[in-house]
């Protein structure tokens, strides 16, 4: 016999044999149908039961970035006054607001993980390695609850950096209101020791007028005359002039009056924290409309697939059992 027909003779036959065992098993699951719908209907009973007890899971989503001028223009108009040409630009300011605002959200978010009952709140970035915007999501029980919940963190997050950072403005104001007063004292101080000092030699120019008997001025051109030369004025002269400039203003500079012109303005500024923002919403907080978990179609179809492979388990096993011949 050819070898080549003998091997193709055994293949046959096993193939054969794999089909009869296949359609063997197919005949057995058709024979106890029943037991195996029977297990998939209870496991579909087991997977309504679980959708009825297991807890829901609800996502709301925000998206939020930089704030407008607008959101922070009572700060910016403050930071113009206080420090002039040097001040911050107003993308500074933004990005110092949307940044502390950022990293107070992200040491909220351990917080909250770390709680007896941790709460799950996620911030990513929208746009990838952009610093913004953020996408900012809060898992709760219920879809209304997770909106409200979120709302209510971007809110809380919102009004403790706008509170910093309002009391760093007002820091910086009352630091720069002393350092003007102080600057407005000494220049003060200044003018009047330069007042007393003209004073103290008008007077010694008038003794020495009076000692030499000069009553009338002696010269036409009183401005070239040095503090030495001042009693050539004469006594009379000197006497009005002495009288006048005990009650002339002190003699303060332009420096002093932008100074002062600084002062009136910065003790004007009022901080307005109401009406300042630390970021601007893209996405509002949604109000989700599928839940996350338990999926109901998911649940139940794997719940029958489970039932259907028990049920196919149990009924093979059976079977086998029922066969089963030990070997004498």
């Amino acid at each position: 016999m050819n070898p080549n027909n003998s091997n193709m003779s055994s293949g046959n036959r096993n193939d054969s044999d794999e089909s009869t065992d296949l359609i063997d098993l197919l005949m057995q699951l058709w024979r106890d149908k029943a037991t195996i719908i029977a297990f998939a209907v209870g496991a579909i009973i087991l997977g309504v039961i679980y959708l009825f007890v297991a807890k829901e899971k609800w996502t709301s989503e925000a998206i939020v970035t930089l704030p407008d001028s607008g959101q922070t223009a009572n700060y910016n108009n403050a930071m113009n006054i206080l420090y002039g040409a040097g001040a911050p630009t107003i993308v500074d300011i933004q990005e110092r607001f949307f940044g502390r605002f950022s990293s107070a959200l992200s040491a909220l978010s351990e917080q909250l993980d770390n709680q007896e009952k941790p709460e799950k709140l996620t911030i990513v970035q929208s746009v990838k390695d952009q610093p913004a915007p953020l996408k900012v999501s809060y898992v709760a029980k219920s879809a209304a609850e997770a909106q409200k919940t979120l709302t209510t963190y971007l809110q809380q997050i919102n009004k403790r950096v706008v509170t910093e950072l309002d009391d760093d403005l007002n820091t910086s104001i009352n630091s720069k209101i002393n350092d003007l007063k102080i600057d407005l004292t000494t220049k003060e101080k200044i003018a009047q020791e330069k007042k007393d000092k003209r004073l103290e030699i008008l007077n010694q120019a008038l003794i020495v007028a009076q000692q030499s008997n000069i009553k009338n001025t002696l010269v036409q051109q009183a401005e070239t005359l040095s503090e030495d030369t001042l009693f050539v004025l004469g006594s009379d002269a000197l006497s009005a002039t002495i009288k006048n400039e005990a009650t002339r203003p002190l003699p303060l500079d332009d420096l002093y009056f932008n100074a002062r012109s600084t002062l009136l303005a910065i003790s004007a500024l009022k901080s307005n924290p109401d009406t300042t923002y630390a970021f601007r919403y893209v996405m509002k907080p949604n109000l989700p409309i599928r839940r996350d978990s338990p999926k109901k179609g998911l649940t139940l179809v794997l719940a029958a697939l489970v039932g259907l492979i028990l049920g196919s388990g149990v009924v093979l096993g059976r079977n086998a059992m029922r066969h089963y011949k030990p070997v004498a």
